[in-house]
This record gives structure tokens, C-alpha cells and sequence, in this order.
């Protein structure tokens, strides 16, 4: 742990990009903040970078009962420790960190500084770029932990990813193609199917909200597994797509919808078709998983797409961009 008298000279004043009150983009508002203070359990990060997430959004907009304003948002950074205090974390140790109430219960990743329980931390050991390094943590846990704890994949299954251009289904498209599955993705922008395509999926798809039979005119008797980012919005029709006794798991909300209005489950889920969902946690990966994902990017065997890179001040504009539903690929944050 760092020398009290050391930290004594470090300003206690930080800059963060705080929420005061729910609102559009432009309640982002970066300012001097009190830098977090350390205690037992936990670790402060000087943050270097972090991905940006719709459930960042949705807090934005109000749509977390639980959080309580103001807040510094971020439920992802990447950084080198600053502090560490009952835990086996040493100063200059590079990390991500991710989850575990990051942004939502506690203040987040946008900022300078971030404090964090260790549980809900990893050693990385990389030389990679820190805006590719931040385009990491929550996409490989949402991707990994949906199609191994949500989906139970398995070598030989077909796969239809519904949201493919996010990053999340990009990165799932890639882990799948690496475990052995046939892999469909969709997009709504014909334009964008090449970019499924070089990413490693079999056949894309564009999705007018209507594509089981597309997909049936692919494989026949329906698809093994689903993973559906879109949502509600499209979870009837992704369900009519699932073969008798696949599995459909609903891990992301890209249409913004959150409830399904006459959802009737016994006509709606088709018969042994089952469905659930996967909002996992840092505690669905290991160091050692998220160690070799990254060896992989630095190898150039796993190629991760990140659509754009923001300044630290240029926040209102990322969350702008991330809201019009143009991105493919991951976006990043540079501190």
C-alpha cells in the first residue's frame, strides 16, 4: 500500500463526468469531484479508459430505480492501481474492473479515479493500446457469460445472435466460431452485413423485425441457441426462430424496451423452447479467461471491432452517438 504521507500530497480533487439529475446527453457534465476515498477490500484505479454500455444510458435516462443522483456513471474502466488496501493488489498493477455496482451503487468509471471492491477486479498484463485494453472488460463478460453460463454452447450447435453489429455480438460471434458453431447474426442496415461477415459469422441476416423464416430457410428445423441483444421488441419472433428444446437467453436491451405488453407464455414460447436471461457479474470470468482474450487481440488471432474512439470531454457527444444506434462495434472513452 502507497505511504500515507505520499497520498497526502496527492489532490484530493479529481475530474468526473457527474449526472445530476436524470436527463439527455447534455446532463453529463464533466467537473472537480472528490476523489474517492480507499478503504478496507477495495482498490483505487487511476482510470486510463472505459466501454461505453446502454445500461449507462438507461441510468442517464432514469430508467435504474435503484441509483440515486448525482452520480458518476461506468460499470467498466480499465487503469493501473493507485491505492490498494486488504487485498492482493499492488500499486502500478494494470487492471479492469468491472460490474459488482460500478456507477449504479457506488461512483463508477467515469472519472479519473474509481474505487472498487477487488472482488470485482483483474490483473492484466498487456501492452496493448489503453483504448483497446477499454473496449474489453464488459463486452468479454456479457459475451462469454451469455453463451457459456445463459446459452450452455456446445461444438457442432447453430447459433443466431440477434444484434449482431453490437459489440457484444460481435465478440460472441467470434468466441462461438472458436468453440465450434454455425453462427447467424443480424442487422437492420444491409450496408453493415459485410462487417458480420468478416467478423466471422456464417450468414447474415437483416432483420425487418420478422426473421424466423429466414432463418428456418437456413436451418430448417430452427436454430439450437439464440441470443438475443435487441430485446422484447423482437424476443416472439427470436423464440418462433429455436428449435425444440433450444435455449434463448435475453441478455441485452438494444430497442430500448423493457417490458413485453400480452406476453402469454404458453403460446409465446414455443413448446420446450426454453428461455432465459444473463445480466452476469465479474464473478462469470477469470483472470485466466481475460488474460488469454486479450493475449488473443495482441496475437491478432481475436480481432475485437471498436467503432469509435471519444476524448474524456467529449462525453455528451459519445452518449449522443451511442443513443442513435450507429455504432458497430464497441465505443471507448480515453481519460
Amino acid at each position: 500500500m502507497r505511504d500515507p504521507l505520499e497520498r497526502s500530497i496527492i489532490p484530493p480533487i479529481m475530474r468526473a463526468i457527474v449526472v445530476d439529475e436524470p436527463g439527455d446527453p447534455d446532463v453529463l457534465i464533466v467537473r472537480e469531484w472528490p476523489r474517492p476515498a480507499i478503504k478496507s477490500g477495495w482498490i483505487t484505479i487511476a482510470v486510463k479508459a472505459f466501454g461505453l454500455n446502454r445500461s449507462e444510458m438507461f441510468t442517464r435516462q432514469g430508467h435504474s430505480p435503484s441509483v440515486r443522483f448525482p452520480r458518476v456513471l461506468g460499470i467498466e474502466c480499465v487503469g493501473v492501481v493507485e491505492e490498494s488496501m486488504d487485498s492482493n493488489f499492488s500499486p502500478e498493477q494494470k487492471v479492469a474492473a468491472m460490474m459488482g455496482g460500478m456507477g449504479r451503487d457506488f461512483d463508477g468509471g467515469y472519472a479519473e479515479y474509481t474505487c472498487v471492491p477487488a472482488r470485482n477486479a483483474f490483473v492484466i498484463d498487456s501492452d496493448l493500446d489503453w483504448s483497446v485494453l477499454g473496449a474489453v472488460p464488459e463486452m468479454f463478460q456479457t459475451a462469454y457469460g451469455s453463451l457459456t453460463a445463459g446459452l450452455e454452447v456446445a461444438r457442432g450447435q447453430t447459433l443466431l445472435i440477434r444484434g449482431g453489429t453490437s459489440s457484444v455480438g460481435m465478440t460472441a460471434a467470434q468466441l462461438a466460431k472458436t468453440i465450434g458453431l454455425t453462427v447467424l447474426a443480424t442487422t437492420r442496415n444491409a450496408e453493415k452485413c459485410h462487417a458480420l461477415l468478416e467478423n466471422g459469422a456464417d450468414h447474415a441476416i437483416i432483420d425487418d423485425g420478422d426473421i424466423a423464416e429466414q432463418v428456418r430457410a437456413v436451418v430448417p428445423g430452427g436454430v439450437d441457441r439464440v441470443l438475443e441483444l435487441v430485446g422484447t421488441h423482437t424476443l416472439r419472433d427470436s423464440l418462433r426462430a429455436a428449435a425444440p428444446g433450444a435455449i434463448v437467453c435475453m441478455s441485452g436491451i438494444l430497442g430500448n424496451q423493457w417490458t413485453l405488453d400480452g406476453f402469454a407464455p404458453m403460446t409465446d414460447i414455443p413448446s420446450t423452447v426454453k428461455l432465459t436471461s444473463y445480466s452476469g457479474e465479474a464473478s462469470n470470468v477469470s483472470a485466466q479467461l481475460l488474460q488469454e482474450f486479450i493475449d488473443g487481440i495482441a496475437a491478432g488471432h481475436t480481432a475485437i471491432r471498436i467503432d469509435r474512439v471519444f476524448q474524456f470531454d467529449d462525453i455528451v457527444a459519445a452518449h449522443r452517438y451511442m443513443e442513435c444506434n450507429q455504432a458497430c462495434g464497441k465505443l471507448v472513452v480515453v481519460v
